[in-house]
Parts: C-alpha cells; sequence; structure tokens
C-alpha cells in the first residue's frame, strides 16, 4: 500500500512505545548519539517526551538515566542490528499497537504519533510510517500492528543466522504499510551538521517558546498543559498595569497557588484569571489617579469608589 493517510487526529489510539538507543553512531564518531543535547535535553529524553502517552515504553540500549521511567531491554547478542533490537523491545510489549521510534528525533511530538496511530487504523495496515523531506520511508518513525511484527520477525528468525544483521527493510518490505509525509518530523540527527541544525531550529522565533516551556516541564518533572497564551496575557497585564518585575513575580504565584488547589490546568486558568483582573484593576486605578483622582485629590481623599 503506497497511498498517504489521512493525517487527522481523531481518538487517541492506545499504544506501546519502543525506542531503539543502541546503535553505534559511526557518522558522528562514535559519539553517544542519544545523550547529545538539543534544546538543553538529551535527543533520547525529547523522544521519550514525545511518546509519554504509551502504556509501556521499551527502550533497547544500555540503561542510562531518563527524564521519565521505562523499561530496558538489550537485543543479543549486543550489537546485532535495528530488526534484532526490535524484536527485544517487542517481547515486553501488550499493546494492539507499538510505536517504534529511534532515538535520535528531536521533531517528533505526541501528535505526531497518534497521526501515525490515526493512520494505522484508518487503513487497516499493518503500519505506519513517515516520509521523509525527499520522499524517503522512515520506518523508525513509525506505528505497527504488534501482531504483524511478530509474525514477521518469527519468519526472519528462521534464517541461518537469525535475526542478526539484517536491515530494517527486510522486515517492513513484507508488511502493507501506508506512509505519512512530515519532513519535520522524520528529521534525525545523524551527523554533526544535522545536530547543529536542530540546535539552530529551534531557536527560531515561531519554536523557542514551546521549546524552552517543555524542557522546563520535563527539567521540572511537571505534566501540565496549560495555557501559555493566557499566562502570557497575565504577564503583560502585570507589568503594564503594576511594574515590570509584577509578571514574573504574579505568574510565579499563579502556578504556586493552582499547586495549592487542584492542582490541574482549570486551576491554572482559574488562578490567571483572578490575578489578571486585579492586575487590570490595580491598571484603571493608576489611570484615575494620573486623570487627577484619587490620591491626588485635593484634601487627601481616597481613590474614586469603583461601584
Amino acid at each position: 500500500m503506497t497511498d498517504n493517510a489521512p493525517t487527522a487526529l481523531g481518538t487517541p489510539v492506545p499504544y506501546d512505545a519502543v525506542v531503539l538507543a543502541g546503535g553505534a553512531a559511526r557518522r558522528l564518531g562514535g559519539a553517544d548519539k542519544p545523550g547529545l543535547r538539543v534544546g538543553g535535553r538529551a535527543l533520547l529524553d525529547r523522544v521519550l517526551t514525545a511518546c509519554a502517552g504509551a502504556g509501556t515504553t521499551v527502550v533497547v540500549a544500555d540503561r542510562r538515566p531518563t527524564a521519565r521511567p521505562v523499561r530496558w531491554a538489550r537485543e543479543e547478542p549486543p550489537g546485532a542490528g535495528p530488526v534484532a533490537a526490535l524484536e527485544a523491545g517487542l517481547r515486553l510489549t501488550t499493546a494492539e499497537h507499538a510505536v517504534v521510534l529511534s532515538a535520535d528525533l528531536p521533531f517528533v511530538q505526541s501528535t505526531t504519533l497518534q497521526r501515525l496511530l490515526g493512520a494505522l487504523r484508518d487503513t487497516g495496515a499493518d503500519g505506519a510510517l513517515l516520509t521523509d523531506a525527499d520522499g524517503r520511508d522512515q520506518p523508525l518513525v513509525a506505528a505497527y500492528c504488534t501482531l504483524a511484527l511478530r509474525r514477521g520477525l518469527a519468519a526472519l528468525a528462521t534464517g541461518p543466522d537469525g535475526l542478526t544483521g539484517l536491515p530494517l527493510r527486510r522486515l517492513t518490505g513484507a508488511l502493507r504499510l501506508t506512509r505519512v509525509p512530515d519532513p519535520l518530523a522524520s528529521f534525525d540527527c545523524d551527523t554533526w551538521d544535522d545536530l547543529v541544525n536542530a540546535r539552530a531550529r529551534i531557536r527560531e522565533h515561531g519554536h523557542v517558546l514551546d521549546e524552552w516551556i517543555s524542557a522546563v516541564k520535563d527539567e521540572l518533572g511537571i505534566d501540565l498543559d496549560v495555557d501559555t497564551r493566557a499566562l502570557l496575557d497575565l504577564a503583560r497585564d502585570a507589568a503594564h498595569g503594576v511594574a515590570r518585575p509584577a509578571a514574573p513575580l504574579t505568574t510565579f504565584l499563579v502556578g504556586y497557588a493552582a499547586a495549592q488547589g487542584k492542582g490541574g490546568p482549570e486551576a491554572v486558568a482559574e488562578a490567571s484569571r483572578k490575578a489578571a483582573a486585579l492586575a487590570l484593576r490595580w491598571e484603571q486605578e493608576n489611570r484615575e489617579t494620573d486623570n487627577g483622582g484619587g490620591s491626588r485629590n485635593s484634601g487627601g481623599q481616597g481613590a474614586p469608589d469603583a461601584g
């Protein structure tokens, strides 16, 4: 199957995730590629953030510190290649669908995975994978039916060397695939130039704020989606209506208040609303004072009644 899949997001599809993080990184001179940082976060941690919705996440590599808990697996023998690594990771999964990712994808996101899973569900294919800017298949940014993968792996394992050294195309070539074009999410860091380009891109005006918020949430262990625009509006109102230093202090207090309450996005929104209303009242009083009201009235009268 070669037609491009629909890309609309619907009901999230449950899945497990297998992340392959044990490659030799020869084009990087043998560097620890999963540990290289883009936007202050290790490439592996960026990928793990994208698949935070997985029921089980398995990383096939030697153990290392990660931003979120995962299960660990290792192919036998170590270094036996991506097919053997995939088989080792798949053993620890139970979901009907599995997302398979390499550990060097700086721009993959949770929405990317749901697009792939939705395409898999809607088309009835064995797998849905991204294609890059040149239209090439990226089998390590893909979602698969685990049953189809297990069948394919079992068939390949009957060869004289088992799964050792087999390229992924030996596995995916026997599957019915659908394709989802996405030049950005499919971008991987195979070379030092790729790494430089990825680091430059996240600092572009259209990306830097979202990148920074994601990095801070990972660093602080926060899994909370909030209305960034509302918080920015609050900071603006506090800076304009009170004083510039009021902006960061107010947003801090909003977060603290939300944590003391329900702690979810609704609590942040409610605290933001109250603080923004207060900032607007301060601004109104400033205007009235500048216009001759309030403390500037002769006789030292109090502020006008706001009604």
